[in-house]
């Protein structure tokens, strides 16, 4: 499950970004605040995942910013780095701040995106968009092996959207003010079950961004309601930073 929440939680995902070259022009690219990718932060998140049949799984997330890294055929890019052992590389310019690749330990290089996967795209305002690969987290299939979903649907479309601004968020870190609430929004066509058939499965993520933290909460909703699939919710929630 971690491997899945992390992808998640770099996906998205932190105090003023210092971008200098990579902006092109010395100013902060917009959405700089709300996610911040200069070198000696450090995020711990609790993350709670709960499905339709009960079960209950909970783990601590680990992200830290390890500053500009000149790795990459196409350049320089700011390197963020998970517990679990992945890596992924962003940047930021006028059009918003984005993922550029990724890296597990069992890579040798890291993997190019074949296009860049913002987190947050300009202008920071109610209604941008825009639209970025997902997978499944929680849905599995009840009776066969492997039962995780996302084996056979790795790439899923998703549309995002800034769904909201000056939100406040409580977290277990403390209350947050000023923040950018992230929808996404996807549908995945599975066969659920002998009545229902093929049916659209809703896959849906809240992201908040926070000036000067970066991103302090998820919700997944990924249900089922079906007797050959499994459903259910996931919170990743920030405890503490630096």
């Amino acid at each position: 499950m971690k491997h899945a929440a992390l992808r998640l939680a770099a996906a998205v995902g932190t105090t003023v970004l210092a971008l200098g070259a990579l902006s092109g022009c010395g100013r902060s690219a917009p959405g700089a605040s709300y996610f911040p990718l200069e070198s000696g932060h450090r995020w711990t998140y609790r993350l709670s995942s709960e499905w339709e049949n009960s079960t209950v799984e909970r783990e601590t997330v680990v992200l830290s910013n390890e500053g500009s890294d000149r790795t990459l055929d196409s350049g320089s890019a700011f390197r963020r780095h998970s517990d679990s052992g992945i890596d992924y590389w962003l940047r930021a310019d006028d059009t918003g701040v984005f993922r550029v690749a990724t890296k597990s330990d069992l890579e040798e290089a890291p993997k190019p995106d074949p296009q860049p996967r913002y987190v947050l795209k300009a202008p920071i305002a109610v209604g941008t968009n825009w639209p970025a690969s997902t997978t499944t987290y929680l849905l599995r299939r009840r009776n066969d092996f492997p039962p995780e979903i996302r084996h056979s649907h790795p790439s899923v479309p998703m549309v995002y959207t800034i769904a909201a601004l000056n939100q406040k968020v409580e977290t277990p870190a403390g209350a947050f003010d000023g923040c950018v609430k992230v929808q996404g929004e996807a549908k995945l066509k599975l066969f659920s079950d002998p009545v229902q058939g093929w049916r659209d499965m809703p896959l849906t993520t809240l992201e908040w961004y926070c000036p000067g933290v970066g991103l302090v909460r998820v919700e997944r909703s990924e249900p089922a309601n079906s007797t050959f699939l499994l459903g259910g919710v996931m919170k990743m929630e920030l405890m503490s930073w630096e």
